[in-house]
């Protein structure tokens, strides 16, 4: 059950980030249908528990292991926001998974 209280927060700020516990930590990431079936289930939940502008306005971001290689095809998500980049942000090819996430989003 939800709080009423977290019903009435404000919701502009937030962003959902996630990595699926059996990626953590091992180099492997989710496919673009385990990365939708996700992100569905995480709008239906905070439309189901809050409102419907609350699911439309929240940003949700993948972590694990998203790399130059995979970003093209995991940025194609319509309901991905981005990404969040881990160990990936220490490595030259960064700048890929920057730019697919620029071109995205104009």
């Amino acid at each position: 059950m939800v709080s009423e209280r977290l019903k009435k927060s404000n919701w502009d700020n937030v962003l959902l980030a996630y990595e699926p516990v059996w990626a953590i930590g091992i180099g492997k990431v989710a496919n673009h249908a385990q990365v939708q079936e996700v992100h569905t289930k995480l709008r239906k939940w905070l439309k189901d528990n809050v409102n419907a502008g609350v699911t439309a306005s929240t940003r949700i971001i993948l972590g694990g292991s998203v790399n130059g290689a995979n970003c093209k095809e995991l940025a194609a998500q319509l309901d991905n926001d981005g990404f969040l980049g881990g160990g990936a942000s220490l490595k030259p090819n960064f700048i890929d998974i920057i730019k697919f996430a620029t071109t995205k989003k104009n």
